[in-house]
């Protein structure tokens, strides 16, 4: 038998008896604990819901029986039943949003502890005023009624998170049936003991001899193979959940990015200032300094009448002054390519191509932009490109780059993909995390996928219009 026959035959049984290790070792874990560990509490809480009412209706009994005295008749009939019954729903809906925002907060700690999802918490609730005022703050606070919609929400979510734990508790418990038989179902023929119920999710079946445990063996493992994938399907459903419901509400969170993306692009701006600053003191500003010095030297030379004393010194001074001139307009050129590419009047597509022309590596170009953005989209498509070219050469030791810019409906997306090394980090000084800053200024997004050993690719996405 050949190599290749053989490999053939070899593999689709590596690949089984990884699947099996896989799924037989996915209910143990770490991952699968956590999850398991996040369902069983949360059926805590939805049980915990049933609980509320009565205690409410227990707080107004108390200030029935505060306010009325201990001499009133008890029962259903008496004053103090009747102050409980008619305070409870106020203090109900009253403390709800309080109460709500406290749960609210402990479902989002646990859901980072246990499941590493990170839910920012919604805005305070600021109280100001007289009770009254302050009762009208805590009646309209949308961010606590949301959070109490999600812990009704956590009842009926009880039952496929319970699914998963009774699965993973009943199926080990399953498991155990023919170690455990031999040792305790061990009496003698004529003696006949009642069987033993195996419990399944679909119901519970008898075992009455030692065969039949087998069976309760294979329902178990099923149950315990099944119990993690139950348990992450509820713990997916009850993320959505909370970052719908637990998080800042839609308009808080727009005024929140519109916040950072506006500190972002005053902080760019004074970057760009102080960088243009730096560019014309060290720069043009020293250039031309020299130029002055060297014609006040020429001049020197030239004297005030009559012959120059030295002509090839003269000649010389203006040599050094003409390439300081030359010098400063070629820093004053590309300080102005630097602010707003010339390139960029004639559009995108062309400064694009300008950029693939002067790339160090090939670049394949292909562009699909029907309406004209804004200029500063334009300007922040051009200089995110050439960031990404840049960074391609200097990183990812690709032999080809394919640069791609399209319109869809009111987003101009720019992707950029290499076949190099990958493992492209923002977190290491390539540029990344500056122009992600940057796109984010005009509410756009940056996306980066870039597994160890490649390839890369890199997608800008942003508004049409600025």
């Amino acid at each position: 038998m050949s190599d290749a026959n053989l490999m053939s035959t070899v593999r689709p049984a590596g690949d089984v008896a990884v699947v099996l290790r896989a799924a037989v070792g996915a209910p143990f874990t770490r991952r699968a604990l956590r999850e398991l560990l996040f369902c069983l509490i949360g059926v805590g809480f939805g049980v915990g819901v049933l609980v509320v009412p009565y205690v409410f209706f227990g707080l107004g009994a108390l200030i029935g029986w505060a306010t009325v005295g201990r001499d009133q008749p008890a029962g259903p009939v008496g004053p103090g039943f009747l102050v409980g019954f008619t305070t409870a729903p106020v203090l109900l809906v009253i403390l709800a949003t309080p109460v709500g925002r406290g749960l609210g907060a402990v479902h989002r700690r646990i859901a980072a502890a246990l499941l590493g999802e990170t839910v920012p918490p919604p805005a305070p609730l600021r109280l100001r005023g007289g009770p009254l005022a302050r009762i009208r703050a805590v009646l309209g606070d949308g961010a606590g009624w949301r959070a109490v919609a999600y812990s009704l929400l956590k009842l009926p979510m009880a039952v496929p998170a319970g699914y998963g734990v009774f699965c993973w508790l009943a199926g080990l418990v399953n498991l155990t049936y023919p170690f455990w038989w031999p040792l305790f179902r061990n009496h003698p023929p004529q003696v006949r003991l009642d069987p033993v119920a195996v419990v399944t999710p679909f119901g519970a079946f008898p075992v009455a001899t030692f065969a039949g445990t087998f069976a309760a063996f294979a329902a178990g493992a099923g149950m315990v193979v099944a119990a993690p994938w139950i348990a992450r399907g509820a713990s997916i459903l009850d993320r959505a959940l909370m970052r719908g419901l637990l998080g800042p509400g839609r308009l808080a969170q727009r005024v929140h990015d519109l916040e950072q993306t506006r500190a972002q692009a005053v902080d760019d701006s004074a970057a760009l200032l102080r960088r243009l600053e730096r560019d014309l003191h060290d720069g043009a500003q020293m250039r031309l300094a020299a130029l002055a010095m060297n014609l006040g030297r020429v001049k020197e030379q030239l004297g005030a009448d009559g012959d120059p004393a030295d002509l090839a010194k003269a000649r010389e001074l203006v040599d050094a002054a003409h390439r300081n001139a030359k010098d400063a307009l070629a820093e004053l050129r590309d300080l102005a390519r630097g602010i707003h590419p010339p390139v960029l009047d004639n559009g995108l597509a062309d400064a694009l191509a300008t950029l693939a022309a002067g790339s160090a590596i090939p670049v394949r170009l292909t562009t699909d932009i029907a309406v004209r953005p804004s200029p500063a989209i334009e300007t922040i498509a051009y200089f995110s490109a050439a960031e990404l070219l840049t960074n391609a050469a200097k990183h990812s030791h690709a032999t080809t780059v394919t640069v791609h810019a399209g319109q869809h409906h009111s987003v101009l997306r720019l992707c950029v993909t290499d076949d190099g090394v990958g493992g492209a980090d923002p977190g290491r000084g390539s540029g990344l995390a500056g122009l992600a800053t940057r796109v984010r200024t005009v509410d756009g997004h940056l996306y980066l996928d870039s597994p160890p050993g490649g390839p890369t690719r890199i997608t800008v996405e942003l508004p049409m219009r600025a």
